[in-house]
């Protein structure tokens, strides 16, 4: 509902100052009586009327639908005793006001229905009053027609546009907070692997140091280059400039490998150069996270990779042959895995992950639907 002080209604095609005019105008046709005491009747009548359709805005449930029906009663006597129909534009506006679809339905077919019976009548009584203004009658009869589902509607689509509003600015929110756990989930996977590989060069540069010196010192330089290296993906993936590929992710991960003593075969199919863009970079970042975690948890000494285009879509398998995840399977718990979880459904993308003797991590995507 809107509140009272919308009694002049807007946008309903007619200006403001032609309703207050609509307001005046009953005080014309009653002064036009001889007798004091139908003077004061009418002012009466349209004192009440003006209460009660305050009384309608502001109310809410059912005493709004008594209301509205004194100011039907009011109408028909304004009509028949005084020749004034305007107060059904009134109605009208304010019946257009009621969203609720049964109680509009209802409410309009009284009005209209009394409306038209009233000035019928009054053609009866005052022929001649009726008649001279015969032009605003029918003007008035078509608003009573047709302003109850102007306004019905407007405020319907004006209704729907705020809660389109609404459901932007929620989108706008959720855009905000998956771009954050973007962020989070390409922070852990870059720099997650550069650190493993740092860590393991590390140790072993440790090892080395006084037993073969030029050896820890070729570590020491590969540590350097691999931070330099981190340190560019970083500003890369902040900047949105990188997108990851799968082509140089089994580089990146062939030197993690060899860098943990560990050994590594890859299978490919001979025609993955149609992968979209968006897929490539969820199953290289999927894949990068899978061989991340088999360096760190594993205690393999062999990962395998095999990376297919098959006729439902694109798959990958990592398997290992480590300690595998015991009863830790049934929870994926780890952040890792989750991010791959996560990463995935965003494409209709599946992971399972099978452990028995080893770890066999399944990457599938699906084609994308046209």
């Amino acid at each position: 509902m809107h509140n009272w002080f919308h009694i002049i209604p807007k946008n309903t095609g007619l200006s403001s100052y032609v309703w207050i005019i609509f307001c005046v105008l009953p005080f014309y046709f009653i002064f036009r009586s001889s007798g004091a005491m139908e003077i004061i009747f009418g002012i009466v009548m349209i004192l009440l009327f003006f209460l009660s359709y305050r009384l309608s805005f502001i109310k809410n449930g059912w005493p709004v639908y008594i209301w509205v029906s004194v100011e039907m009663v009011i109408s028909i006597v304004m009509t028949l005793f005084f020749g004034y129909v305007y107060f059904a534009l009134f109605l009208a506006f304010f019946i257009g006001n009621i969203q609720r679809k049964g109680g509009f339905i209802t409410l309009y077919i009284i009005h209209l229905t009394t409306t038209i019976a009233a000035i019928l009548a009054g053609f009866l009584l005052h022929f001649d009053l009726f008649f001279s203004q015969l032009p605003f009658i029918i003007i008035s009869l078509i608003g009573v027609i047709l302003l109850p589902f102007n306004m019905y509607n407007r405020i319907k689509q004006e209704k729907l546009e705020g809660q389109l509003e609404d459901a932007n600015k929620r989108i706008s929110q959720l855009m905000v907070m998956e771009e954050r756990q973007r962020i989070a989930r390409d922070l852990h996977d870059t720099l997650g692997q550069k650190l493993s590989l740092i860590g393991l060069k590390s140790d072993l540069a440790g090892k080395l140091i006084t037993s073969k010196p030029e050896a820890a010192k070729k570590e020491v330089n590969d540590i350097h280059q691999t931070a330099r290296t981190a340190l560019k993906e970083v500003r890369e993936m902040v900047s949105g400039m990188r997108a990851a590929n799968l082509q140089e992710e089994v580089s990146h991960i062939r030197q993690l490998l060899n860098a943990a003593n560990m050994a590594f075969n890859i299978e490919t199919s001979p025609d993955l150069g149609n992968i979209p863009l968006l897929v490539e970079n969820v199953l290289s970042m999927s894949l990068k996270e899978a061989v991340t975690n088999v360096v760190k948890h594993s205690q393999a000494t062999l990962c395998k990779v095999t990376i297919q285009q098959l006729p439902n879509g694109w798959h990958i398998i990592v398997e290992d042959n480590g300690r595998g995840m015991g009863h830790d399977i049934t929870s994926f718990g780890g952040h890792g895995l989750k991010g791959m979880r996560e990463r995935l459904e965003f494409v209709n993308g599946s992971l399972n992950v099978e452990s028995t003797s080893g770890t066999t991590i399944h990457i599938h995507v699906p084609h994308p639907v046209q």
